[in-house]
C-alpha cells in the first residue's frame, strides 16, 4: 500500500510503499506540468516486488510553487531529489524518468551516478534546441519569462490530475494541456521551459556508465525519433526500445508495453 509524505515541512510530496531490505528500489521522475499521479498504474504494478518512490517536483502536483524563476533551475529540481532520497536512506536504486525528468536524472547522474544501480530514460529530451518547432518557441520565452515575473503569482499548490480521463491520446492534446498547464500554473510552464531549453544534456551522455535503458515511440512529435537515436550511441552501456505505436505521451498512452520493458530491464541488473 502506498503512503503520502510531504518533506521540508510541506515543500515536497512524495509517495512510497513499505521499503524492504531485500527488494530492489524504483525512483519516477514525472515530465513537465505532470506529477506522480502519472505513475498510480506502475505503483499497481511494481509496488508488490520493489519499493517504490514518486514525488511531485517543485511546482507540480501538491508540491509548493516557488514565486521565482530562479528557484526553477535544473540545479534546484535535482537539489530536492538528492535530498529525498538521502531523507529515506536510499544507497542504491534505478532512476525512471520521463521527457522533462529525463532532464533531472541527467543532472543527478553528473553529481551522483554512484548512487544509481541503472537508468530508465522513457521519451528522453536530451537537447530540445535540436527539435525545429522548438527554436520557434525558443525565441519567445526569453521575453514571456520576463512578462511573467512581473505578474503577481499566488503560487498555490495544485492537485493531482486524473489521467486514466487522458489515456491515447496525441503529443499535442489540448484537452490535457489544459487540464495540466493551469495545475502547474503558467508561471511554472514558462519558467521550467525556459530551462529546459537552456540545458544541453547531450555532453552529460559520455558520462553515463551505468546499464541504461531507453524507451522511445516512433510516433514521438516532440522529440522526434530520429534524434534520439542518434544521441543515445553516446551512452556506454545502453539498450534502446522503439515502440511503433507510441508517441511522447507513452507513459500514459503504452503503460503494459512500458512497464513490461521496465521490469524485464531491471531483471537483468
Amino acid at each position: 500500500m502506498m503512503k503520502e509524505h510531504f518533506l521540508f515541512n510541506g515543500d515536497i510530496y512524495y509517495r512510497t510503499n513499505d521499503f524492504l531490505s531485500n527488494r530492489k528500489t524504483l525512483v519516477f521522475i514525472h515530465g513537465l506540468t505532470g506529477s506522480s499521479s502519472a505513475w498510480l498504474e506502475y505503483e499497481k504494478r511494481f509496488q508488490a516486488n520493489f519499493n517504490i518512490l514518486t514525488f511531485d517536483l517543485r511546482g507540480h502536483g501538491k508540491s509548493n510553487k516557488p514565486r521565482r524563476y530562479q528557484d526553477y533551475e535544473i540545479r534546484d529540481f535535482v537539489q530536492d531529489i538528492d535530498e529525498l532520497i538521502r531523507h529515506l536512506h536510499i544507497e542504491k536504486f534505478t532512476m525512471i524518468s520521463h521527457s522533462f525528468g529525463v532532464i533531472m536524472a541527467l543532472e543527478f547522474l553528473i553529481q551522483n551516478q554512484t548512487k544509481v544501480e541503472s537508468a530508465i530514460f522513457l521519451a528522453p529530451i536530451f537537447n530540445v534546441k535540436k527539435v525545429r518547432w522548438a527554436r520557434i518557441v525558443h525565441a519567445l520565452l526569453g521575453w514571456s519569462a520576463g512578462i511573467m515575473s512581473q505578474i503577481p503569482f499566488s503560487g498555490n499548490t495544485g492537485k493531482h490530475v486524473d489521467y486514466s480521463k487522458y489515456q491515447n491520446t496525441g503529443d499535442w492534446n489540448l484537452r490535457t494541456m489544459a487540464a495540466d498547464v493551469p495545475n502547474t500554473s503558467f508561471h511554472v510552464y514558462v519558467y521550467c521551459l525556459d530551462h529546459i531549453y537552456k540545458f544541453r544534456g547531450e555532453h552529460y551522455l559520455d558520462y553515463i556508465s551505468i546499464p541504461t535503458l531507453i524507451v522511445h515511440g516512433k510516433k514521438d512529435t516532440i522529440m522526434p525519433v530520429k534524434n534520439v537515436i542518434e544521441e543515445v550511441k553516446k551512452i556506454k552501456n545502453h539498450k534502446l526500445i522503439l515502440l511503433d505505436n507510441a508517441n511522447h505521451i507513452l507513459v500514459l498512452n503504452n503503460v503494459s508495453e512500458v512497464s513490461q520493458a521496465i521490469e524485464d530491464f531491471v531483471a537483468t541488473i
